[in-house]
This record gives structure tokens, C-alpha cells and sequence, in this order.
């Protein structure tokens, strides 16, 4: 299915398909989304360890609580698949490197830009051609310190609209807030940017990047968009607009 999200950028929504060939084809600035459980059975998860690297294999087997290392194999597992699928190749042939900021990156001149994020039960990967791309995604029923969270990782703006009549300060909207600051790692800077200098909407029908500070017009640059992923959860995706960013 495709969706037209904003003016400069269509959505294709591939999230029900299992098996799938090599894509046919994929024009700059449109979006590929899949969405992938993470329940599965010990045969999956078996197999989705045998595509990893050495070196991420190392590392699953680092962690000590399964649910955790099961999560890491899929979540790793598909990506490796799934670029195998846009590069006509297999697996265990995608070689990857990761970037000083800890993201993973194609290895040789190739315009495949992706990302992936997860969280309990759920894996989203994005792919684009020659664009920026960060999605994030958050399980709405986590219990949090709304206020005392918000005051410490939002901006004024975002606080404000949070508290602001008829929000009630409620899970779901900081959750839908906290998603929509996946402009920060589609930046590429971590934390070195503070989440305070720069604005995103909070309201549901309203996606965009308000301001941001100290330059004012890096906000044009970015395309926000909502993600309706599935009942509990939140989603949100941050492209750059062109490839210069």
C-alpha cells in the first residue's frame, strides 16, 4: 500500500509482508517501513543468530537475561535480512560498520540509508535512498514519572503544551513527544544536542519540527511523521528533506 505524508515524501507500508523478493525499485524520498515481532520461536531466533557478524554475535552472548539477547538477535536479524533483500545478496554477505555515534552504516558507495529501533514485542526498520533517517517508537503502558521526566528531557514549549488544559499530562502524550525527538539521532549528535534546544509538536493530529535553536532554519530541513504502528504503542520518523543533510 502507498501513502502520500507529506508533499516531498511517500510512505510504503510493507509491514505485513514475510517473504518477500528483492524490492523493485525505491525513488529518492520515499519511505520504506516494516514492522517485525519480536515473539518468536527458538528456531527463528536460532536462525536469525547464524546471519549476525562475529562480532555481534560476541555481543548477544553477552547479555545475561534472554529476553533482552533474543530481542538483540531479531531485531539485528532483520535488518541483515532485509538489506540483503534491497542489495540482491544474502545475509551473512551485508557488511556494516558503525559510525563514531554508535549507528550502523553500509560498508562501499551505496545510497541505502536505514534505521531501526525497538522496543518490547516490536522491531521498526526504515530504509530511504540518500536521506537521513531515524524512527523511534515507545510502548504507551510503561510506567512513568510524567511531569518530573518531561521537565528534565523536553523543551519550555513542549512542557507547556503538556500541561496545558485538556492534556492532563497523560502517558500517551509524552510518549507521542518523547517519539517525535528522533530528530536528535537523525542529527547524527547524540546527546551533545540538548533535547531542550530544539521543538517538536505534541498534539495528535499535528507532526513537525517547531524550531530550532541556535539556527533557527534547520527546522525546514526535516520532515517529521507519525507512525500508527499498532494498538499500545507510538511511533514517529525524522527524514532529512534533501541529501545534503
Amino acid at each position: 500500500m502507498m501513502m502520500a505524508s507529506k508533499p516531498e515524501i511517500e510512505m510504503r507500508d510493507r509491514w505485513g509482508a514475510t517473504n518477500m523478493s528483492r524490492p523493485a525499485g525505491q525513488p529518492p524520498g520515499v519511505v520504506h517501513l516494516w514492522r517485525r515481532s519480536l515473539h518468536a520461536s527458538s528456531a527463528k531466533v536460532n536462525s536469525c543468530y547464524g546471519t549476525l557478524s562475529n562480532e555481534k554475535k560476541e555481543r548477544a552472548l553477552r547479555f545475561r537475561i534472554e529476553r533482552p539477547r533474543q530481542d538483540f538477535v531479531l531485531t539485528r536479524g532483520a535488518l541483515r535480512s532485509s538489506l540483503a533483500r534491497y542489495l540482491g545478496s544474502t545475509p551473512q554477505h551485508v557488511r556494516l560498520r558503525n559510525a563514531e555515534n554508535g549507528e550502523s552504516f553500509l560498508e562501499g558507495e551505496n545510497d541505502l540509508c536505514f534505521n531501526l529501533s525497538h522496543t518490547d514485542g516490536l522491531a521498526l526498520l526504515a530504509f530511504v535512498r540518500g536521506r537521513a533517517i531515524r524512527v523511534d517508537r515507545e510502548q504507551q503502558s510503561r510506567k512513568v514519572e510524567v511531569e518530573q521526566l518531561a521537565e528534565r528531557l523536553f523543551s519550555k514549549r513542549e512542557v507547556d503544551d503538556l500541561k496545558a488544559p485538556g492534556w492532563r499530562r497523560a502517558a500517551c502524550h509524552f510518549f507521542r513527544c518523547g517519539t517525535r525527538k528522533a530528530y536528535i539521532r537523525a542529527r547524527g549528535e547524540g546527546l551533545s544536542l540538548p533535547l531542550d534546544h530544539f521543538d517538536v509538536s505534541v498534539a495528535k493530529d499535528e507532526c513537525r519540527l517547531l524550531a530550532t535553536r541556535p539556527d533557527a532554519s534547520e527546522a525546514g530541513r526535516w520532515t517529521l511523521c507519525a507512525l500508527a504502528v499498532c494498538h499500545g504503542y507510538t511511533a514517529a520518523w525524522a527524514l532529512a528533506k534533501t541529501t545534503e543533510n
